[in-house]
């Protein structure tokens, strides 16, 4: 399992245990009204709504409050606050590749707070295009690997449409288009697996080995800085720690 895919699993973990706390709850509801403004209310007919109800149910979002974002960004809601959505790209410590994407009602404080986020880190903030070719667009599907049969599971996946099935760890991850991530979860679920997330991420096409345990503090630091920011709704980057490294430092 490599140390990228490691953290993304625990970052999975430490997602729901924010939205315990309500605070990724915020950030999923956010998500949902803007797709359901700028789409529409129909997840069939809106990806990014489909998308953005996705990942919602990964942590266990309530459907009352998934139902509720969708009407406030369809205009049948009292939610007036305009969002728009705003790509930042730079380089953190080691010089890892690093993608924020935030919603935002004012662009230039959320500019502000992350330049500063990433200067107080070692890191830069890059101009528009200046990582983003090191990264591509998938549907992730994360299934826990307990008494599952790796080939019924492909052959479910298969079925959805996926291009990929793999063993990380204690999960096996299902790789999809973007597209084919609503109609891949649902396959599998069809065919009686549990999913413990399905979202759309960036995954890297090459990673940035990190194997001193400073430089991966400063590194964790950095996103974990980033995700604390309420207008920033994902942190992609291209590490990749050894996982002796990273137990060492994650927590």
């Amino acid at each position: 399992m490599s140390g990228h895919s490691k953290w993304s699993t625990i970052k999975h973990k430490k997602g729901a245990a924010d939205a315990k706390r309500g605070k990724l709850f915020s950030k999923l509801t956010r998500a949902i009204i803007v797709a359901a403004k700028e789409g529409g209310p129909d997840p069939g007919a809106n990806l990014a709504l489909q998308n953005a109800i996705e990942k919602a149910r990964s942590y266990s979002m309530p459907k009352d409050n998934i139902d509720r974002a969708i009407a406030k960004g369809a205009g049948t809601g009292d939610d007036a606050t305009q969002y728009e959505t705003v790509v930042y790209e730079g380089y953190g410590p080691a010089g890892v590749a690093v993608i924020v994407e935030a919603l935002t009602d004012n662009r230039n404080r959320t500019a502000g707070e992350v330049r500063h986020t990433f200067s107080k880190n070692d890191g830069n903030l890059g101009t528009s295009g200046a990582v983003a070719w090191l990264f591509e667009r998938r549907g992730v599907v994360l299934v826990g690997a307990d008494a599952v049969d790796e080939d019924e599971l492909t052959l479910a996946a298969a079925e959805g449409g996926a291009d990929d099935v793999s063993l990380d760890g204690s999960s096996f991850q299902v790789l999809t288009a973007a597209e084919n991530l609503a109609a891949v979860r649902d396959a599998i679920e069809a065919a009686g697996f549990e999913i413990e997330s399905a979202e759309l991420t960036m995954l890297p096409k090459t990673t940035v080995a990190v194997e001193d345990e400073n430089e991966a503090k400063k590194i964790l630091r950095l996103i974990d800085q980033l995700e604390d920011n309420d207008d920033v709704q994902d942190v992609y980057a291209n590490f990749d720690i050894p996982e002796r490294v990273l137990e060492a430092v994650a927590g």
